[in-house]
């Protein structure tokens, strides 16, 4: 009898562990941490009129990040081109990396602290795809026909987490 009993707390043993083991593996694979320590860097030039002697790129819009999760800082700017095509460029962007981190455009006013981390995919909201890096300029082309009045804000959003990094609030110029 005793020898059964070893050898069933043996197999729960190794039973809770091989468990624990794969808790922890789908943890780091969920969370990945190790993107809390790599930066990525992109120094994408800013979009320039495609032929000589045409108008400079027009600023429809600019923003100043503010930190939510993560400390963030950097300037957006909605640009339009001369013939006619969109981007939303951020420039001197500086914040964490992490999994699944998206540029979204927001219907949410930008509010500061906690208030503001969790409201920019609430209401109507667009995806401008995954940031490109979390340091540095970027360019991100809007869609043709998207209603810049619809969307007052920038954020830069972690999907997995549902959070917003940092957002800015578009104004006009």
């Amino acid at each position: 009898m005793g020898r059964v009993r070893r050898m069933l707390n043996r197999r729960v043993v190794i039973g809770v562990l091989l468990a624990g083991v794969l808790a922890v593996g789908a943890g780091v694979v969920w969370f990945q941490p190790w993107k809390l320590w790599v930066d990525t860097t992109v120094r994408e030039a800013a979009p320039v009129a495609a032929e000589a002697g045409s108008r400079a790129p027009r600023t429809l819009a600019v923003g100043e990040l503010i930190s939510h999760e993560h400390t963030t800082t950097g300037k957006v700017r909605v640009l339009e081109l001369p013939d006619g095509t969109r981007t939303l460029r951020i420039e001197n962007l500086d914040t964490s990396n992490g999994p699944d981190v998206k540029v979204l455009l927001s219907d949410a006013p930008v509010k500061e602290g906690r208030a503001g981390w969790h409201v920019f995919d609430d209401g109507a909201h667009r995806s401008l795809g995954s940031l490109k890096g979390n340091k540095g300029d970027q360019n991100y082309a809007l869609p043709a026909g998207l209603d810049l009045e619809r969307y007052g804000s920038v954020s830069i959003w972690c999907d997995r987490f549902d959070v917003s990094f940092g957002a800015a609030k578009l104004t006009r110029v």
